[in-house]
Protein backbone atom coordinates (compact mmCIF):
# COMPACT_ATOMS: atom_id res chain seq x y z
CA UNK A 1 0.00 0.00 0.00
CA UNK A 2 1.22 3.53 -0.72
CA UNK A 3 0.17 4.99 2.64
CA UNK A 4 -0.49 4.10 6.28
CA UNK A 5 -2.33 5.83 9.12
CA UNK A 6 -1.49 5.02 12.74
CA UNK A 7 -2.38 6.84 15.94
CA UNK A 8 0.85 7.20 17.93
CA UNK A 9 -0.91 6.32 21.20
CA UNK A 10 -1.92 2.94 19.71
CA UNK A 11 1.72 1.90 19.17
CA UNK A 12 3.29 -0.35 21.84
CA UNK A 13 4.94 1.58 24.69
CA UNK A 14 8.56 0.39 24.76
CA UNK A 15 9.31 2.30 27.98
CA UNK A 16 6.68 0.30 29.89
CA UNK A 17 7.82 -2.92 28.20
CA UNK A 18 11.39 -2.40 29.50
CA UNK A 19 10.47 -1.18 32.99
CA UNK A 20 10.67 2.60 32.52
CA UNK A 21 6.93 3.29 32.52
CA UNK A 22 7.14 5.25 35.77
CA UNK A 23 9.24 7.91 33.96
CA UNK A 24 8.05 8.04 30.38
CA UNK A 25 6.31 6.56 27.37
CA UNK A 26 8.30 5.73 24.22
CA UNK A 27 6.57 4.61 21.04
CA UNK A 28 8.33 3.71 17.77
CA UNK A 29 5.74 3.44 14.97
CA UNK A 30 8.02 2.66 12.01
CA UNK A 31 6.86 -0.96 11.80
CA UNK A 32 3.20 0.01 12.22
CA UNK A 33 3.59 2.56 9.41
CA UNK A 34 5.75 0.33 7.22
CA UNK A 35 8.47 2.95 6.79
CA UNK A 36 11.53 1.93 4.82
CA UNK A 37 14.00 4.73 5.48
CA UNK A 38 12.33 7.14 7.93
CA UNK A 39 12.63 6.83 11.69
CA UNK A 40 9.92 8.23 13.94
CA UNK A 41 9.46 8.19 17.71
CA UNK A 42 6.88 9.61 20.10
CA UNK A 43 7.92 10.27 23.70
CA UNK A 44 6.09 11.50 26.78
CA UNK A 45 8.30 12.31 29.77
CA UNK A 46 6.22 12.41 32.93
CA UNK A 47 6.14 15.57 35.10
CA UNK A 48 9.43 16.20 36.90
CA UNK A 49 11.07 13.07 35.46
CA UNK A 50 14.26 12.55 33.44
CA UNK A 51 14.65 9.98 30.75
CA UNK A 52 16.50 7.04 32.33
CA UNK A 53 19.43 7.37 29.92
CA UNK A 54 20.70 9.52 27.07
CA UNK A 55 21.44 8.30 23.58
CA UNK A 56 23.34 9.23 20.43
CA UNK A 57 23.58 8.05 16.84
CA UNK A 58 26.65 7.53 14.67
CA UNK A 59 24.87 8.25 11.38
CA UNK A 60 21.38 9.67 11.90
CA UNK A 61 20.62 13.37 12.13
CA UNK A 62 17.38 13.86 14.08
CA UNK A 63 14.82 16.62 14.49
CA UNK A 64 12.98 16.70 17.82
CA UNK A 65 9.74 18.70 17.99
CA UNK A 66 8.19 19.48 21.37
CA UNK A 67 4.42 19.05 21.08
CA UNK A 68 3.42 20.10 24.58
CA UNK A 69 4.82 20.90 27.99
CA UNK A 70 8.29 22.13 28.77
CA UNK A 71 11.54 21.01 30.32
CA UNK A 72 15.25 20.77 29.74
CA UNK A 73 17.18 19.20 26.89
CA UNK A 74 20.73 18.08 27.60
CA UNK A 75 22.98 18.07 24.51
CA UNK A 76 26.44 16.78 25.39
CA UNK A 77 27.42 18.80 28.47
CA UNK A 78 25.05 21.72 27.77
CA UNK A 79 21.45 22.14 28.90
CA UNK A 80 18.76 24.14 27.14
CA UNK A 81 15.20 25.01 28.18
CA UNK A 82 12.57 23.74 25.73
CA UNK A 83 8.85 24.43 25.32
CA UNK A 84 5.97 23.60 23.02
CA UNK A 85 6.73 23.96 19.31
CA UNK A 86 10.50 24.14 19.75
CA UNK A 87 12.21 22.22 16.95
CA UNK A 88 15.74 20.99 17.66
CA UNK A 89 18.14 19.52 15.09
CA UNK A 90 20.69 17.13 16.59
CA UNK A 91 23.69 16.06 14.49
CA UNK A 92 25.12 12.53 14.57
CA UNK A 93 27.42 11.93 17.52
CA UNK A 94 25.72 14.40 19.89
CA UNK A 95 24.40 12.78 23.07
CA UNK A 96 20.92 13.91 24.08
CA UNK A 97 18.26 13.42 26.75
CA UNK A 98 15.17 15.21 28.07
CA UNK A 99 13.93 16.16 31.53
CA UNK A 100 10.30 17.23 31.92
CA UNK A 101 9.07 20.29 33.76
CA UNK A 102 6.13 20.24 36.19
CA UNK A 103 3.52 19.74 33.42
CA UNK A 104 5.44 16.98 31.62
CA UNK A 105 6.97 16.99 28.14
CA UNK A 106 5.66 15.45 24.93
CA UNK A 107 7.72 15.34 21.72
CA UNK A 108 8.24 13.55 18.42
CA UNK A 109 11.52 12.69 16.71
CA UNK A 110 12.10 12.34 12.96
CA UNK A 111 15.18 11.21 11.09
CA UNK A 112 16.62 8.64 8.72
CA UNK A 113 16.53 5.06 9.92
CA UNK A 114 19.91 3.30 10.06
CA UNK A 115 19.89 -0.24 11.41
CA UNK A 116 21.83 -0.62 14.71
CA UNK A 117 22.74 3.10 14.73
CA UNK A 118 22.41 4.13 18.33
CA UNK A 119 24.11 3.98 21.70
CA UNK A 120 22.27 4.11 25.02
CA UNK A 121 24.19 6.14 27.60
CA UNK A 122 23.24 4.90 31.06
CA UNK A 123 25.54 7.37 32.90
CA UNK A 124 24.35 10.36 30.84
CA UNK A 125 22.77 12.24 33.75
CA UNK A 126 25.70 11.74 36.18
CA UNK A 127 26.70 15.16 37.46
Amino acid sequence: MDYAITNLRDVEDSAAKFGYGDRQESRFPSTDLGTESTGLAYHVVKPGQRQPFGHRHDQAEEVHVVISGSGTLKLGDETHPVRALDAIRVAPGVARGFEAGPEGLEYVVFGPHHENDGDLLKDFWDD
